[in-house]
């Protein structure tokens, strides 16, 4: 939670303000009720005043990112996202009621849960991976927990491609669970080091602090941590729950080296699968998109810093209403009110002749009913 109050919710059609949900450094979240279907959702709305292209750029790429992996599983869904009637932009996104953010610290959560997590997310990520899309800030307060306890991964906000490298990338980074070349600025981040983030998440999960954290002496700085986290001295678990096994895949998954590591998020996700079939638990399956659907689709843009509100539909629909012929076509067909022979009778004209012979009948009647009036009279 970030040390200030949250701003006003903003006005929103279709949607009913219900309470704050938190804060951060670029944006507020609160709970709100959609009115129709019925339910809660939680909307992140950027902060107004700190609004410019680099922060559009991320808004824009969170959304379109969350809205190309949402419908795995394992990845938070949104909904919708726009402008507010006073100009910032919002996602609407599934409303979870709890995180691990502050869980693991305060009790001892089960082997048998966290590998179960570990390989849900696992397959989020190696889905992710699959579509050309980095996370970058894999830590345990990104985990949600739906209504149904199950694991989602959420805040895409510094996502980036696997492949592009631009000269003016975004160093942002998590430090007690970031790898040793992203906290040296060697790279943003990479598919090695997002399984570093990921192994180091499922450690604090297990030992109720993160990897590098020395607790209770008071040494736990960002600077220390970043130390600590160049040496990728790796440090026992010590629980007695926890199978040498389990220590193994963390301890790859950390390596120094990123060569060392495991090459992929589904390696991963398969290592604690077989930790599970030792422990005689049973198997989480795996959930990864197949090569179909991770090809489909746009690329991402990632440079893409307009305001993006609500788009006006531009479906033209056929009239039955006769066109009119343009005047000027009506004036060439006739030079002195005269139709050309063989020229075809302008609408407009063919209308203003019809009323003339109508009033010219009507003056020709009266003057008829008239003249025979008089005539009774004489007689």
């Amino acid at each position: 939670m970030a040390g200030r109050l949250p701003a006003a919710p903003p006005v929103l059609g279709g949607f009913s303000y219900v309470r704050p949900l938190g804060t951060g450094g670029f944006a507020d979240v609160f709970l709100f009720e959609q009115d129709m279907p019925r339910r809660p959702v939680a909307v992140k709305v950027l902060l107004q005043d700190i609004v410019d292209d680099g922060l559009l750029r991320m808004f824009n790429a969170e959304a379109d990112v969350m809205a190309r992996l949402s419908s795995h599983p394992s990845i938070l869904t949104i909904y919708q996202a726009s402008i507010s009637a006073d100009g910032r932009p919002y996602l609407v996104m599934e409303y979870c009621p709890s995180s691990l953010t502050n869980r693991y610290r305060r009790e001892m959560i089960p082997v048998s849960e966290i590998l179960a997590l570990g390989i849900k997310i696992g397959s989020a990520l190696e889905t992710a991976h699959r579509s050309g899309l980095l996370h970058r800030d894999i830590k345990p307060s990104n985990i949600l927990l739906t209504a149904f306890g199950a694991p989602v991964l959420s805040d895409f906000g510094i996502a980036a491609s696997v492949s592009t490298r631009s000269d003016d990338e975004v160093f942002a980074m998590s430090v007690p669970w970031s790898a040793p070349e992203v906290v040296e600025e060697r790279i943003s981040g990479s598919v090695t080091s997002e399984v570093w983030s990921l192994g180091a998440t499922l450690y604090s999960l297990l030992a109720g602090r993160s990897p590098f954290e020395r607790p209770g002496q008071g040494q736990n700085s960002r600077e220390q941590l970043k130390g600590r986290i160049r040496r990728a001295q790796y440090t026992p678990i010590g629980r007695e729950d926890v199978p040498a096994s389990l220590e193994n895949v963390l301890r790859r998954s950390m390596s120094k080296d990123p060569a060392a590591r495991q090459q992929s998020a589904g390696q991963l996700a398969y290592e604690l699968q077989l930790v599970q079939h030792e422990l005689g638990l049973p198997h989480t399956p795996m959930e990864v998109a197949v090569d179909e659907w991770a090809a489909a689709g746009s690329a991402i843009d990632f440079s893409d810093d307009r305001l993006r509100g609500p788009v006006r539909p531009t479906v033209e629909h056929a009239s039955r209403r006769p066109q009119r012929a343009p005047r000027k076509a009506a004036r060439d067909a006739s030079l002195d009110g005269t139709i050309l022979a063989g020229a075809e009778r302008p609408a407009g004209i063919r209308t203003r002749t019809i009323v003339w012979i109508c009033a010219a009948a009507a003056v020709a009647a009266a003057a008829l009913t008239t003249g025979v009036v008089l005539l009774l009279q004489a007689l």
